[in-house]
């Protein structure tokens, strides 16, 4: 049996609807404090970051996404950056027509409203949420800024684990433009992506027996072979094999000055005045049984330099049960 499995994140898939009322720029104004103002007496749920409203995904960017997931027809897909579990529905429903029977998603912990979701042909069997695991460094707060997302994949009769998923979205290398000081927020940033990886791998070799089947994937905020996130892409008793390693395109990258050094790349992130990086952001790792049973790997390679619907490039692999 072939089975293929991907991750994509999705960029701030967010509803159209604030609660009972779609809401516009000209409804909303920002002074020195919050005003809100409306065209009629309808109540609504609003979402506000950082004093900005929070904005349905534009349309085009919604189509360029469907077509890509669409194009790929994949049977599990691990998503990142989506609202919540009803944006999650609604895409799958009106965009998507249902290519995907069974939809998961937890509330994660992240002040932006984004969290990681779960798409697939396949049935579901546990669903856990790590969301409250925390680190001993900080035994007080919750080390995942999204959610380590675990769920079992089982076969289409449903009587037997296929193998279990970890979609992980880790901490972002963004720096906010204001920050007094970006080096120390830089390190602060990789030292809890690093306190991220190391609980991930203390919660998979808890729960994974020796010779379990397992999935490591999602947005990892970093490159294959960065030391953040070694305490689990190198830990001695996974033992996994980067799935991605020898990975096609499915079209050849836009031209570039100077060019892709690698195919192997899902971001791409231009600094100010600086050539642009490729980076390998979107990750899949396997377990040694499943390793033994990768077939294929492919990126599916955007047409602009921004990103087609999002800035990542989705990834996925076929299998051989």
């Amino acid at each position: 049996m072939r089975i293929t499995v991907g991750t994509f994140n999705l960029s701030n898939l967010f509803s159209r609807w604030n609660f009972k009322g779609k809401i516009t720029k000209d409804d909303y104004k920002l002074k020195s404090t919050v005003e809100y103002k409306f065209t009629d007496s309808e109540n609504y749920k609003i979402r506000t970051y950082k004093g900005k409203l929070v904005e349905e995904k534009p349309e085009k960017d919604r189509a360029l996404l469907t077509k890509r997931i669409k194009d790929m027809d994949i049977d599990i897909l691990a998503v990142q950056e989506v609202e919540d579990i009803d944006t999650l529905k609604s895409f799958n429903r009106e965009s998507l027509n249902n290519l995907y029977p069974y939809q998961v998603l937890v509330e994660g912990n992240d002040p932006r409203l984004i969290d990681v979701g779960l798409l697939s042909k396949y049935p579901i069997g546990a669903v856990i949420s790590w969301q409250k695991a925390t680190h001993p460094s900080k035994p007080n707060d919750p080390v995942f800024g999204r959610d380590l997302l675990e769920v079992e994949i089982m076969d289409k009769e449903r009587s037997k684990i296929l193998f279990t998923l970890f979609n992980n979205h880790l901490k972002s290398n963004y720096i906010p433009w204001d920050a007094k000081d970006k080096e120390k927020e830089a390190q602060e940033s990789n030292e809890q992506r690093k306190r991220q990886a190391e609980t991930t791998a203390k919660i998979i070799k808890a729960r994974m027996g020796a010779g379990s089947s397992f999935i490591i994937l999602g947005d990892m905020n970093d490159t294959e072979k960065s030391e953040w996130i070694e305490p689990f892409t190198k830990d001695p008793e996974l033992r996994l094999t980067n799935a991605l390693l020898n990975a096609t395109e499915t079209r050849p990258a836009k031209p570039d000055d100077p060019p892709p050094p690698t195919t192997v790349w899902t971001h791409r992130y231009k600094p100010t005045g600086k050539s642009a990086e490729y980076l390998l952001y979107d990750q899949i790792w396997l377990s040694q049984p499943l390793a033994d049973k990768l077939r294929e790997a492919k990126i599916d390679r955007r047409t602009k330099h921004s990103g087609d619907g999002s800035d990542h490039d989705p990834a996925w692999i076929k299998l051989e049960i």
